[in-house]
């Protein structure tokens, strides 16, 4: 089921309208999820970081222990190829994805002599500015190294994330603020979190089980370049409950302010404005 519209799949070497299917029943990925995947975005002719979206999803192969045939800046120009074919300034979402194709040791090992590989285009408009998101907490967790592959972005992954999401929604919230193993705060069940206190701004700091998004480390970089203090520390719950204000960061919509977090309300602040703001000039300067 798509996510966006106007899908345009590049497989076995060649660009494709429409949703385009890539994976057989029998493909290792297919019926045990070795599947991976990174998430990019074009908008207004920028496609911000895009190599490291592309390097980032080769690391997540080898995590995964499939093998990565597609060089990250093959992946780039791929891409670009692909871009051309949607009218300027469409708002797109770009998708880079590998699965393993054949099984090794008792099936559960993917050999690593044969890849699958896809990118998928979709357009999905960018969120409006206020656009906000209410968080509460869950009784799930986000998984750490020793038992999950966290160093990795893994579609297995995704359904403890699904979980998380649909306690949020029945509860009527829109997403979960969600804790690591020890209890401290981690992320949402879809993006990284920040938080400013007194003109400080804080960040879960990473340990391992949360990816330390690029979007968030280009917004720590881009904060502290304009002479804002970052922390990236250990925070609890109650740090949120503390906060003068209460942002998301993740790379469909790079800033999503916070309103509410279980019964704490907060205002959309000037730290997530301004963090949208460096953000954009950031992008539109970039090589």
């Amino acid at each position: 089921m798509a996510t966006g519209s106007n899908i345009k799949t590049y497989v076995d070497g060649a660009w494709h309208d429409g949703d385009a299917p890539i994976m057989r029943a029998a493909d290792h990925g297919a019926w045990l999820g070795t599947t991976v995947f990174d998430g990019a975005r074009h908008v207004d002719g920028m496609a911000p970081d895009l190599l490291a979206h592309c390097t980032r999803v080769n690391r997540s192969a080898e995590a995964l222990m499939i093998r990565p045939t597609v060089t990250a800046e093959e992946m780039v120009e791929i891409t670009w190829e692909g871009l051309k074919r949607y009218p300027p300034g469409t708002p797109v979402y770009i998708r880079p994805m590998y699965w393993a194709i054949q099984s090794g040791h008792m099936a559960i090992v993917p050999k690593d002599t044969e890849t699958g590989f896809a990118i998928c285009l979709e357009e999905i408009p960018m969120a409006a500015p206020e656009a906000a998101s209410r968080l509460t907490t869950t009784q799930f967790h986000r998984p750490i190294l020793a038992d999950n592959v966290t160093n990795a972005k893994a579609g297995c992954l995704y359904p403890n994330n699904a979980r998380m999401l649909s306690e949020a929604l029945s509860k009527g919230y829109d997403n979960a603020l969600v804790a690591d193993a020890m209890g401290n705060v981690a992320e949402t069940a879809t993006a990284n979190i920040f938080m400013a206190r007194d003109g400080v701004v804080f960040t879960p700091v990473a340990n391992g089980t949360f990816l330390s998004g690029i979007t968030r480390a280009r917004h720590i970089k881009n904060l502290r370049a304009d002479g804002m203090e970052v922390r990236e520390t250990v925070l609890s719950f109650q740090d949120f409950r503390e906060a003068d204000e209460v942002f998301m960061s993740g790379n469909l919509n790079k800033v999503t302010p916070v309103t509410e977090f279980d019964g704490t309300h907060y205002q959309i602040g000037p730290i997530a404005r301004k963090a949208r703001e460096l953000y954009w000039d950031w992008a539109a300067s970039a090589p």
